[in-house]
Parts: structure tokens; C-alpha cells; sequence
């Protein structure tokens, strides 16, 4: 028995439940695959996936597939929300700026996004280092000259940077930013199957990101 926050309690059937579980585990999924998992056909699992989508247990995006909904994330214990919720699902846009960008356009740039750091890519739009607001004020202060620098001088390097992959979950990510100290990881993935240093950002997540995450269930 499952409640609709307005009182009214709905039971889903096993089938529906069957569901839930297959959209957390194996999103984004097209109605025919689950359908494939269930050994039944799309037409036969029309009503459940519309009657999940409408209660929020399972989010429905056009030429996409299946993701989790609200509800379905709010059902998983608070001790495995963060297990089982992937990165892509509260990654945010990432601010990219490129390596020949000047210290203060990248400093305006910083505090116009309201953002502490900023994911630098190269020429091709590869993943070339990240630079915080500390990084820029250790340069800028008793250094007029620095504002003209480009931000290549003063970024941490690509490899020297801890990324997440959208597939990680969210408590590897939490545990990353807690060993190595920082705010936020950009979200990347391999563009060249054989050289593992070409990455394309995808987005990125913070530790704001992933207290949200923790709020909502805890407010429903």
C-alpha cells in the first residue's frame, strides 16, 4: 500500500513494482525493453507505465526512455539512496571556459555563474584542468598583471584532477569530495577508447547537488 500525499492509499501490483525496479536499474529504458524484460508485449504494460508515470514512480522523457521518478527515489532506505542513485541523475551543466581565456574574463565569468570553480577544456573541447576561486585570488593578489595571464597558468591539470563518471553513483562522488577536499567533480566521459586522457565533460556534481538530493526525501 503506497499513499498519493493526499490521503488516498493506492496498492501497485507486483507487476508495477516489477517495474519500478527495472527503470532504477537499468535507466534510461525504452518501453519495449522493459516490456522484453517482463516477457510480455508493449501494448500489455501500456496502463502500468502510464499509471507509474502519473504517481511520479517512474519519469517518462520523449525519444529518450524510462528514468526513476520522485517517488521512486524516495523509496529507496536512506542508507542506499546514495548507493543507488547515479551521478547522471543529479549532475548539473557544467561552466567550461577554454585554456586561452584571461584571468579576469574567467574571474567575471566565475562570479556572473555564481559558481566556485570553473572546468577548463582545450581546443577540441576536452577536459584540460579546473581552476577555483582560490586558485584565482592566490594569483591575482599584489599581481596587476595576472588579470591578463590566460587561465592555463594557473589551473590544477588534467591529470591531476579527480572526476566521476555519469554511471558512478552518488557515494562514490560524496566519497571523492570528502577525501580529496573539494566542492564539486566534473562529470566525464572517455572519448577515445584508446587513449583514457581524452575525456568530454558531460556535467558536474556538487556536494549542494547531492544535500538536495538528501533533502527531498527527507521532506517527503
Amino acid at each position: 500500500m503506497l499513499g498519493n500525499g493526499r490521503g488516498i492509499v493506492i496498492e501497485l501490483t507486483p507487476r508495477q513494482l516489477k517495474i519500478i525496479d527495472i527503470v532504477k536499474k537499468r535507466a534510461p529504458i525504452t518501453g519495449e525493453q522493459i516490456a522484453e524484460s517482463l516477457n510480455l508485449t508493449r501494448p500489455t504494460i501500456r496502463s502500468d507505465l502510464s499509471i507509474l508515470v502519473m504517481l511520479e514512480y517512474i519519469d517518462a522523457k520523449p525519444k529518450v526512455g524510462y528514468f526513476p521518478g520522485k517517488k521512486a527515489v524516495a523509496r529507496v532506505p536512506g542508507g542506499d539512496l546514495l548507493k543507488e542513485t547515479k551521478v547522471k541523475d543529479i549532475q548539473s551543466n557544467p561552466i567550461i571556459i577554454r585554456e586561452a581565456t584571461t584571468i579576469q574574463d574567467a574571474v567575471v565569468t566565475l562570479f556572473l555563474q555564481d559558481v566556485g570553480t570553473l572546468i577548463i577544456c582545450d581546443a577540441d573541447g576536452k577536459l584540460a584542468g579546473v581552476a577555483s576561486r582560490k586558485d584565482f585570488l592566490k594569483v591575482t593578489l599584489g599581481n596587476p598583471a595576472a588579470v591578463s595571464m590566460p587561465v592555463s597558468m594557473v589551473m590544477t591539470r588534467q591529470s591531476k584532477i579527480v572526476t566521476v563518471s555519469p554511471e558512478d553513483s552518488v557515494l562514490d562522488a560524496a566519497h571523492k569530495m570528502i577525501f580529496y577536499e573539494v566542492d564539486s567533480l566534473p562529470v566525464v566521459v572517455q572519448s577515445d577508447k584508446d587513449d583514457t586522457s581524452r575525456l568530454d565533460v558531460v556535467g558536474k556534481v556538487t556536494k549542494t547537488s547531492i544535500i538536495k538530493l538528501i533533502l527531498e526525501v527527507e521532506v517527503k
